[in-house]
């Protein structure tokens, strides 16, 4: 969706969903109204959604705000960099194939493993005692 010189796309990742609009602006990020670095503590959680503003360069370009729910942190992280990617090409068609070529635009299909009867986890027994 297209509105004026806002850009707006979801992602998704494991249990994660996150709403990221795109707005010119000098390069914010804030996410679930706080600061990326206050939302975030790891650095490769950071490196991770900026990635796709990075290899196209508009890092500078563009403020990031996005709501994130669900899941943890990795998958909020991945779930907003699969949106900016996203955006981006709504922002300028050309620039899908590069981030498809770097696979930003691929959605992260694994999901955790269901639980089986009879056993302790999705493929894990219980402890076999022989005697």
């Amino acid at each position: 969706m297209d509105s004026g010189n806002i850009f707006y796309a979801t992602g998704k990742r494991k249990g994660s969903v996150a709403k990221v609009w795109l707005v010119p602006g000098n390069g914010k990020i804030v996410i679930n109204d706080l600061d990326v670095n206050e939302y975030f503590e790891l650095n490769v959680a950071k490196d991770l959604l900026t990635s796709p503003l990075v290899l196209t360069e508009k890092s500078d370009a563009f403020d990031v705000k996005a709501t994130v729910m669900g899941g943890g942190k990795s998958g909020q992280a991945g779930a907003i960099r699969l949106g900016v990617s996203k955006a981006l090409v709504i922002l300028d068609p050309d620039l899908r194939g590069v981030l498809k070529s770097a696979g930003f635009l691929t959605r992260d299909s694994r999901q955790k493993e269901r639980k089986k009867y009879g056993k302790k986890g999705a493929r894990a027994s219980f402890q076999f005692s022989k005697r």
